[in-house]
């Protein structure tokens, strides 16, 4: 899209009330790094509200190889340039032997780590994927779980923060000085790509991973049962096992989609509401970085 396309998508979803403006795709060979620079910028000159989440540590690793920018050189830009928090794509599964099978090229796990580190001692927020039902086995979702609790722990103690992970406190909302803000167990979706998995992982299997990743990560405040992998549906029962966010209600979602989910149009405030209140619980409206809102008692 051009400029111009994407500031009309942002004109007309402001309109709705949207809080969060999320980008990612610039794995672009012919685009250069100024032309994403420019878009964070315009849509932050004209809109100083929005939240831009954006450039996954993928994206940043793929700048440093393809236009030699240092990760601190591509952060700084990013923060100068109006993006305020960074997603956790590009995680995937971090075991090496599992990336190359279905990521190679990709950024390392070790590098995805440091990138965040980095955001990090920005005194920034960000947050962590992980994408599990392929190849991978219950070890290397560990694996990767203690590998996120693990830099949680460093990246505390960078910013003197660390008083509840060294005490093996659960961190309450909004605790967190800079960090992980939220981890969020992706469902591999099967269609269109060519890995040939065999079986749908089990909806049990999806729950335990995450209330397994909830007792692992005592020093991430939030676990997200993202609804447009997991279906609407079960990220609901999922806050019963642990998670406490379903995500929002996604205007134009055009990832997991292409992949087989049923995301594409998202899902509408009213009939959040009302599947969250008959199933007992009470919806919150939060930002990007989880503040509270409104209250829908």
């Amino acid at each position: 899209m051009s400029h111009e396309e994407i500031m009309k998508i942002v004109d007309d979803t402001v309109k709705n009330g949207t809080k969060e403006i999320h980008i990612v795709s610039s794995h672009n060979p012919f685009v250069t790094p100024q032309w994403y620079l420019e878009i964070f910028k315009m849509i932050k000159q004209k809109y100083p509200f929005l939240h831009i989440k954006a450039m996954t540590a993928a994206e940043i690793d793929y700048l440093k190889r393809k236009h030699a920018l240092s990760y601190e050189q591509t952060i700084d830009l990013m923060i100068n340039y109006g993006v305020d928090s960074m997603p956790g794509g590009g995680a995937e599964i971090f075991d090496e032997s599992i990336r190359e099978k279905i990521c190679k090229g990709k950024v390392s796990s070790e590098n995805w780590l440091k990138i965040h580190e980095l955001w990090h001692k920005k005194g920034r927020f960000s947050n962590a994927t992980m994408l599990f039902g392929h190849i991978e086995d219950r070890s290397h979702r560990i694996d990767h779980i203690l590998r996120i609790r693990n830099l949680q722990d460093i990246s505390l103690q960078n910013k003197q923060s660390d008083t509840s992970a060294k005490q093996g406190v659960s961190l309450g909302k909004n605790e967190l000085k800079c960090g992980f803000n939220a981890f969020i167990p992706l469902v591999y979706q099967r269609d269109n790509n060519y890995l040939k998995i065999d079986g749908i992982l089990g909806s049990q299997e999806i729950l335990k991973t995450i209330a397994i990743s909830r007792l692992l990560l005592d020093n991430i405040p939030h676990i997200k049962a993202y609804w447009a992998t997991s279906t609407l549906n079960l990220a609901l029962i999922a806050q019963e096992f642990g998670a406490d966010d379903l995500d929002g209600t996604i205007e134009n979602e055009s990832i997991q989609s292409s992949a087989g989910a049923k995301s594409k149009n998202g899902q509408s405030k009213s009939d959040f509401i009302e599947l969250i209140q008959t199933s007992g619980l009470v919806p919150v409206q939060r930002d990007s970085l989880y503040n509270e809102i409104k209250i829908y008692n």
